[in-house]
């Protein structure tokens, strides 16, 4: 039996044991990147931590017993506005931008497809892009029509919201505030001002396929329907966790949940529903305005993807994380603290007690973190660290790596190192400083351990 796991629901706004529908394939779905520009920091904090569950649920259940579906959406008007602005094709800027995105996952240690799925088996990581699923879209669009909880209306395919008494389940939002939120936008053919689309007709020049319940004009899904039908494709009618950012929960994620619970006649959509907080810039909400918006390549330029990773997750997932320099900068101390501490010791076989269940208690990482820092033992350091994603190479490897990186001529540096030694055994301390100048001058530093060998690494 599985350790027992406790994971906020959104959905009862409670913190809850989880219990999976199927222990031999646990189902998760988290909504992926809208490939249309480069990803910004914020939209990093999702993918790391449902990355982190992604491997936890991988460590209680077993490898091949834990599927995760993460999506792409490659149809949506940012992306038809500005592959036109760019003045190229819509699938051009949806392969690059998100060729880009996975580039910048893999350096901040996040799990991916390949990693994980083993020729010959089932695929427990997949990565669905929304315009590979245009039939599961319509076949939902025409049966809800079918069962009475959606209408065509002028080429439209609208879910009917008042056809739901329990619309509004998940966000806990009244009624009539969420009407005068959708009446900003009203189109005279709804029926209600919360109805909203499942299907449009496509405008010249952008993306179309044969629409639903004998519309004549070719057209294109709503956002809403994509994760809706995805998540059916892969996981089916229903599932054990949905996650995302807490942006999602109104109305993207209400509306998932009216889509799929009357399209298949289910009591819930997503047993738990998880999502995590959001993030601010040294202190302030992230806006172009205010030029503090920072991409993740950005970031990327500046910092090691795991010390990216760290400081994202010193923060609890469920809380508002504040993305500043200061942070980074502890989080690259910490991470060579630790580097310098397991050496290229093999990680013990179990995890630390103390750091698995900070983990269980609702990925509670800021304590996960903490016993980090008080475990002595090499071995269980990087076991530790290594479930939530850290010291995921060998010292000597990521040596070994900045010296490549460096162009540094290493018979040079350990010629002047073993000058060093030889002062220092003469007690020449002046030559001893002297030739560590001499050293940091080329780009390395130098740390006497105390054994009483020296190492060496190649400044960044």
């Amino acid at each position: 039996m599985a350790p027992l796991l406790r994971l906020y629901n959104t959905l009862s706004r409670a913190k809850e044991p989880f219990a999976p529908i199927d222990p031999g394939n646990v189902r998760m779905y988290a909504c992926g990147p809208t490939v249309y520009d480069a990803a910004h920091i914020g939209n990093a904090r999702p993918i790391i931590v449902f990355d982190l569950l992604f491997r936890l649920l991988r460590r209680l259940y077993g490898e091949a017993r834990v599927t995760y579906v993460r999506n792409v959406t490659d149809v949506d008007d940012k992306i038809n506005a500005r592959a036109a602005e760019r003045g190229i094709s819509i699938r051009t800027l949806t392969d690059e931008t998100l060729a880009a995105f996975h580039r910048d996952l893999r350096a901040l240690g996040v799990l991916m497809p390949e990693d994980v799925n083993r020729p010959g088996g089932r695929a427990v990581f997949i990565e669905p892009r929304a315009t590979d699923h245009i039939r599961e879209m319509v076949e939902m669009a025409e049966r809800l029509v079918a069962a009475g909880h959606a209408y065509v209306a002028e080429d439209h395919v609208l879910f009917d919201v008042p056809s739901m008494p329990e619309y509004g389940t998940l966000s806990k939002r009244p009624l009539d505030e969420m009407e005068a939120g959708a009446r900003v936008d009203v189109a005279p053919y709804k029926r209600s001002a919360l109805d909203f689309v499942l299907w449009k007709p496509s405008k010249p020049g952008e993306p179309a396929w044969p629409s639903p319940c004998g519309i004549a004009a070719p057209g294109r899904p709503g956002w809403h329907i994509e994760c809706s039908a995805m998540s059916w494709k892969h996981l089916g009618e229903t599932f054990d966790i949905h996650a995302g950012g807490i942006d999602l929960v109104f109305p993207h994620h209400e509306n998932e949940v009216a889509q799929s619970r009357c399209c298949f006649g289910t009591p819930v959509m997503a047993h738990v529903w998880l999502h995590n907080g959001f993030l601010q810039v040294e202190g302030e909400k992230m806006s172009k305005s205010l030029g503090n918006f920072v991409t993740l390549r950005e970031v990327l330029a500046d910092w090691p993807g795991e010390v990216v990773r760290l400081a994202m997750l010193r923060t609890h997932y469920r809380q508002p994380i504040d993305w500043t320099l200061r942070g980074l900068e502890e989080a690259g101390r910490t991470l060579e603290r630790w580097y310098a501490a397991v050496g290229d010791a093999a990680p013990a076989a179990d995890l630390p007690g103390p750091v698995r269940e900070a983990l269980l208690d609702d990925l509670n990482t800021p304590a996960a973190l903490s016993e980090l820092h008080r475990l002595d033992d090499p071995a269980a350091l990087k076991a530790g660290a290594g479930a939530l994603g850290f010291l995921q190479t060998t010292r000597s490897a990521r040596e070994q790596a900045a010296v490549a990186a460096s162009g540094l001529d290493v018979a040079a540096v350990e010629r002047l190192i073993a000058e060093r030694g030889a002062a220092r055994s003469a007690k020449n301390w002046a030559e001893s400083d002297r030739l560590r100048d001499a050293l940091a001058a080329l780009g390395v530093t130098v740390k006497d351990n105390k054994d009483g060998t020296t190492t060496w690494t190649a400044t960044p």
